[in-house]
């Protein structure tokens, strides 16, 4: 075993030092996201970073739409020893203040994207439930996650146009998850040939002027919940601060795009225990495919945690629309508007339909 700087800390879990994991499942990982915009159909930035200790990788992405372009930065390296260094080449990521204020940083580079952005949140952290899912014997998901609203200030440079990046217009989210999911080189199936599963999700946290809601599901052909949450959280310097509110059960009723699963607009309606029920307007404004050259699984030469060799590897994709519109499948990460009882929101709109599902029209 080797020491690093965390083993420091008075954090350990377990009697191994804190580079190691206490599961030797390959899947083990430990990421960041976040994601920026003005509640538009401007710009949307994507970030990204892991660390895959079983794997011996660390790797990042950004993704920026803006207008036609969907261009992506990314990068690999090996682990090493120091779990608190997030260099990965151009990138980096700085903790200001734990839950409250981060730093992102995308050195300039040949790629034609960079960034210098600071996040400060809006709510306090808020811990999802446990994502556990068992197919075929074998767990394939068991995370935990948990999501925050903010804001941004800063710049991103895109090819020769710096676009400057304040709070009272630039918002977000991020998230922070670890634990087990499919990432690195793909396995052989096996008996997982039989049944590769389906994949219906919806994730909705949205900033509001002085709260969030936070909402999350995942589904299976039958229409069976996987995973459900749905909160209302006061925002920093509200009367409420911090206060959680339980808002039920929520029920999602979308409207595809005739001859597609491309959501045009959708509606998700909460009941929360003793109080009054109400419905979220939501609609996508500028939807950027994630999985398109980040490593979510589309390209079989890139994919998270996958080992790209010794070294620092740093790559650049770009893709124009809607040339390329053909190119642009999965995941959809969206700028979303959200509207409920006259107040006006806006946050991310992520949805993926893999698979059958009550919802569609032939199903």
């Amino acid at each position: 075993m080797t020491l690093s700087p965390l083993d420091d800390y008075p954090v350990h879990q377990s009697p191994d030092v804190m580079r190691h994991v206490v599961t030797s499942d390959r899947n083990f990982y430990d990421r960041y996201y976040f994601n920026c915009h003005a509640g538009s159909d401007e710009l949307m930035l994507i970030v990204g970073a892991g660390q895959y200790p079983n794997l011996g990788v660390t790797d990042a992405f950004a993704c920026v739409r803006h207008r036609d372009l969907h261009r992506v930065v990314r990068a690999s390296r090996e682990l090493g020893d120091d779990r608190m260094d997030t260099r990965i080449g151009p990138f980096r990521i700085e903790v200001i203040e734990g839950l409250r204020r981060l730093r992102i940083v995308l050195d300039p580079n040949e790629h034609g994207l960079s960034y210098d952005l600071t996040w400060e949140a809006t709510i306090p952290a808020t811990l999802e439930p446990r994502h556990h899912v068992r197919r075929q014997e074998r767990v394939v998901f068991d995370s935990s996650r948990m999501a925050q609203t903010g804001r941004w200030s800063g710049h991103i440079l895109i090819g020769d146009e710096r676009v400057e990046i304040t709070p009272d217009r630039w918002q977000g989210t991020r998230d922070r998850s670890w634990g087990i999911r499919p990432v690195g080189e793909p396995e052989p199936p096996g008996i997982q040939a039989r049944d590769p599963g389906t994949f219906y999700w919806l994730y909705t946290p949205v900033q509001f002027d002085d709260h969030a809601i936070l909402c999350i599901l995942q589904e299976d052909d039958k229409g069976r919940r996987v995973l459900e949450e749905a909160v209302r959280v006061w925002g920093f310097g509200s009367p409420r601060e911090g206060e959680q509110e339980y808002l039920g059960r929520p029920e999602y009723r979308p409207e595809y795009v005739a001859g597609t699963r491309d959501v045009r607009e959708a509606t998700i309606s909460f009941s929360p225990p003793g109080g009054r029920p109400f419905d979220v307007r939501c609609t996508p404004i500028l939807p950027v495919h994630l999985m398109v050259g980040t490593g979510y699984g589309l390209e079989p030469d890139w994919r998270h945690g996958m080992y790209q060799g010794p070294g620092t590897v740093v790559q650049g994709v770009t893709h124009t629309l809607p040339e390329d519109a053909a190119r642009m499948w999965g995941l959809v990460d969206a700028v979303g508007r959200f509207e409920y009882d006259g107040q006006v929101g806006y946050g991310l709109y992520e949805y993926w339909a893999l698979g059958p599902h009550p919802s569609f029209p032939d199903a």
